[in-house]
């Protein structure tokens, strides 16, 4: 099944809450998802009920479709199995590890203004962790890492612009030095500092099945 090409404000209309596909946008007054919050069709039809297959099922695309993974179930479904191995909550563990995709890592930071964006500059070998090139946007970043732009690509514009429109927050569990375009993971993500609505338990409960 190919990637999702289309509009993406309205993959946010679909699982009826924000998957912030385009970044800083979404804070805004200008995020299409706030002023049209209404799934998509002709004229707007409002959500009927659903099984709670079907709502597994939703909450499941809503992450992919957040975190960028298309259709990648085989992938996905590794995330739960991992987490499941852990102690603690399972669904908690397993968005702590879709938080430290070093795509997602990128966009924390706020070297990407999207998900999207961040996975391209990670394709194109734009940056580096521990000082290494990484092109995988699925590498999970563990706590002291460094992630960084590559020095060669940080004179481009595109990350100029990052230096001077530094002091936008990131999460507390990273820090980010936008003078030089470098970072760590100081600490694992928890549940609190993940801001997507996302019923976790009901991913859980169809994989435990």
């Amino acid at each position: 099944m190919a990637r999702y090409t289309g509009p993406v404000c309205r993959l946010c209309r679909r699982e009826g809450c924000k998957l912030f596909l385009k970044g800083d946008r979404c804070y805004t007054e200008k995020c299409a998802f706030a002023k049209r919050p209404a799934a998509p069709g002709q004229h707007g039809t409002s959500r009927k009920k659903v099984s709670q297959y079907g709502l597994q099922l939703r909450e499941k695309q809503k992450v992919k479709r957040a975190y960028g993974m298309g259709a990648q179930e085989k992938q996905f479904k590794s995330y739960y199995t991992l987490a499941a191995k852990q102690q603690g909550i399972t669904g908690a563990y397993m968005l702590s590890l879709l938080e430290r995709r070093l795509d997602n890592v990128v966009y924390r930071m706020g070297i990407g203004d999207s998900r999207a964006q961040a996975r391209q500059f990670v394709m194109h070998g734009h940056i580096t962790v521990n000082g290494k090139k990484v092109d995988i946007p699925s590498y999970r970043v563990s706590v002291g890492e460094e992630i960084a732009v590559k020095e060669k690509s940080a004179g481009k514009d595109r990350f100029k612009q990052i230096m001077e429109q530094a002091g936008k927050p990131i999460p507390k569990w990273l820090t980010f030095d936008a003078e030089n375009l470098r970072g760590s993971v100081v600490a694992l993500p928890e549940r609190e500092d993940i801001d997507l609505t996302i019923a976790e338990n009901l991913i859980v409960e169809s994989y435990s099945k």
